[in-house]
């Protein structure tokens, strides 16, 4: 996750432990049912239209690591999965909006062939004419989503201290079911689910312990504070940058979390952003200015608009890229949509590139802020290790843009092989990342025509 870094004490260095909110996310067994179940025989599928990616020798050798260390497949071969992912998207897209009764949901398998579930038999034929393997299941993508919303509603009218207990609820179309992720408390224990919503999966994960300091460090770190830095600052927080963007006036702009705003919900929610100067702070250049935040509410996203400063662009903070290990940068090149079993790779601050699958397109959380507001948050699921500070980084498919980070179950660990370890008998690590098209979508349409207005991830250098 990116959970809202640890924070330090400025003047005497010390570390303290602030009372942000964390957001965990829960893995759905991908791994284990992405087989199970009938499958009807279907033609050899046709080739798919390639988005523009870079080719598979311009990757940066950092992230050519985690692709080969996370995912066990060569870089052509993630290239070649995520172009089928989204060439899969768009034909589920259209199918849904023209049968929305009989379409079930769509993922690529273990061995990245797509796959779409229908509730009908002349559903089906329809779709493996069209080259797909296909499903029957019992019921349909919207019957799901409608029972999802009737379990957040239920959760919200829960006591806190039981609510507290629910890390996510997650749709998991492969097995036509909800998946209710409880932490392993007495509280969680006792949770009584209500009986009129069927098809219920409970998960025990491990419960969240207390946050740990991660040194700033990387081209991708940033830091920001209530208030500019100064002799009295008492703490700052740390987290990552995420994709670059322009706006139709262009302005350069970087989508990062909500989260990571110290001032969200404040009446002026500004705050500066900066790079941070680890031997001392109070020097740290100043790179932009939060100027829009959201977290949960009408949306229930997360996400953050940082304006970069004249010295930022003129350092070339603005390009069109994403940096991972040792300063190595991945040129994006265009925009991604997430759809279970999508190859995906991300980048923070704290465990730089590391890869995954999505392990659910839908998932929804409540998070609790210092204040003791509940807020419902919704993105996807992704089993990419990511660590605290990571908030904010850029999760790609291929070169492509999909999301960016939002919470992880693994934020307290100190490394992704301690959290790999201790997170095996819970099924993994697990990432919540939020749609970047969802985000353009919302940013443009609450610009006003001012700042913001026509937003699009930046794929062109700035010249």
């Amino acid at each position: 996750m990116a959970r809202r870094g640890a924070t330090r004490n400025a003047q005497c260095g010390e570390t303290r432990r602030a009372p942000r909110a964390a957001v965990r996310a829960a893995t759905v067994a991908f791994a284990s049912t992405v087989l199970a179940g009938p499958l009807l025989a279907a033609p050899a599928m046709a080739e798919p239209a390639t988005p523009d990616q870079l080719a598979a020798e311009n990757l940066p050798p950092e992230l050519v690591t985690a692709i080969q260390r996370d995912l066990k497949m060569s870089p052509a071969e993630y290239l070649d999965r995520a172009a089928r992912a989204q060439q899969l998207r768009g034909y589920a897209t259209e199918f849904r909006s023209q049968r929305p009764d009989e379409f079930a949901g769509a993922w690529l398998g273990q061995d990245g062939k797509p796959v779409m579930a229908v509730t009908s038999v002349d559903a089906a034929k329809i779709v493996a004419a069209d080259g797909y393997q296909t499903r029957l299941a019992p019921i349909s993508a919207d019957n799901l989503e409608g029972s999802m919303d009737q379990l957040n509603k239920w959760i919200a009218g829960l006591p806190r201290e039981i609510s507290s207990a629910i890390n996510n609820v997650a749709i998991d179309f492969l097995n036509s079911q909800l998946v209710l992720s409880v932490a392993n408390t007495p509280a969680g224990h006792l949770l009584n689910l209500p009986t009129l919503i069927a098809n219920i999966k409970v998960v025990l994960s491990p419960d969240a312990g207390g946050p740990v300091e991660h040194r700033p460090m990387g081209g991708d770190t940033y830091i920001s504070a209530p208030t500019p830095l100064n002799d009295q600052l008492q703490s700052v927080d740390v987290c990552s940058f995420g994709f670059n963007s322009v706006d139709s006036a262009g302005n350069a702009l970087n989508i990062s979390a909500g989260h990571c705003n110290p001032n969200i919900g404040k009446s002026d929610d500004s705050a500066n952003v900066y790079l941070p100067n680890v031997h001392n702070l109070m020097s740290s250049p100043q790179l932009g200015t939060f100027v829009s935040s959201t977290l949960g509410g009408r949306s229930a996203l997360d996400y953050s608009v940082i304006k970069l400063n004249d010295d930022a662009v003129k350092a070339g903070m603005d390009q069109p890229s994403v940096r991972g290990a040792n300063g190595t940068t991945l040129t994006v090149t265009g925009v991604a949509d997430p759809i279970t079993g999508a190859p995906i790779c991300k980048s923070g601050q704290s465990s730089t590139f590391t890869c995954g699958f999505v392990v659910a397109d839908r998932v929804e959380t409540q998070l609790y802020t210092s204040e003791g507001q509940s807020k419902t948050v919704r993105g996807f699921a992704s089993s990419a290790c990511t660590l605290g500070g990571d908030s904010g980084g850029a999760i790609v498919s291929g070169t492509l843009a999909l999301g960016i980070t939002s919470g992880s179950n693994a934020a307290d660990a100190p490394n992704c092989n301690e959290a790999n370890t201790a997170l095996a008998q819970y099924g993994g690590t697990a990432s919540l990342g939020i749609p970047i098209r969802d985000i353009l979508s919302d940013i443009d349409a609450n610009s006003g025509g001012g700042l913001g207005s026509g937003i699009q991830v930046r794929t062109r250098a700035n010249a």
